[in-house]
């Protein structure tokens, strides 16, 4: 009987040691799709200089831009921890996503802290009669915001955010401290081809609400 458990123990050993090796492959595999896709968006006009796993879930690069584009640029990919089945079903309970997150100082520092937290509802009636005639209305964006008085110099800050071509963004923070910008994204709403100057414009008009707000 005790032979039968130490066996048992081995072959759960065996088993652990594959799946880690295996999914942590998984995960070094797709971080480093990311990151090219990363470089393809930059569109030549940024590098990765510096990768480094923390890890086997989360992956760092370092970016460099000229100047008076980005500062101290780096981007963070969050992926799911597969290689620890615990974790991972954990984090498939909790409905957790792959993120990318990029994270710069501006060539003027912000003067407030801002986070903004990009949330879609949808809701439909479950008697749906198609006999019947429905007004459709598509409102815009809602603002809804902690602050009991809003400064004159956020009102830039939001219209870019509103006016953005990219609108996916799940996360957008301002800080007068390093980071001063930050944008975080899920990894499933990355197109499969990024398009050229396309996602970095995007942030630099996102980081541009800060310098015009000074004006």
């Amino acid at each position: 009987m005790p032979r039968l458990i130490v066996i048992d123990a081995i072959g759960a050993l065996a088993v652990l040691i594959v799946w880690y090796f295996c999914f942590a492959r998984y995960n070094r595999r797709k971080g480093i799709r990311v990151l090219n896709w990363v470089q393809t968006a930059c569109a030549q006009r940024g590098k990765v200089t510096k990768v480094c796993w923390a890890g086997s879930s989360q992956l760092l690069a370092e970016l460099r831009f000229p100047p008076h584009i980005f500062e101290h640029a780096r981007v963070v990919v969050h992926l799911l921890p597969r290689s620890s089945p615990v974790n991972w079903a954990i984090s498939r309970w909790r409905k957790q996503k792959e993120t990318l997150a990029f994270e710069a100082d501006l060539y003027a520092a912000p003067r407030f802290h801002l986070e903004v937290h990009n949330h879609r509802w949808s809701g439909h009636s479950q008697k749906f009669s198609p006999d019947r005639e429905w007004t459709i209305s598509r409102p815009g964006p809602i603002v809804l915001t902690s602050r009991a008085k809003w400064d004159h110099e956020l009102s830039p800050v939001i219209n870019s955010l509103m006016a953005s071509r990219e609108r996916n963004f799940v996360m957008v923070r301002f800080s007068p401290h390093s980071p001063h910008f930050a944008a975080t994204l899920e990894l499933d709403s990355l197109p499969e081809q990024a398009s050229d100057a396309g996602w970095l414009e995007t942030l630099r008009e996102l980081a541009t609400g800060p310098s015009t707000s000074r004006q």
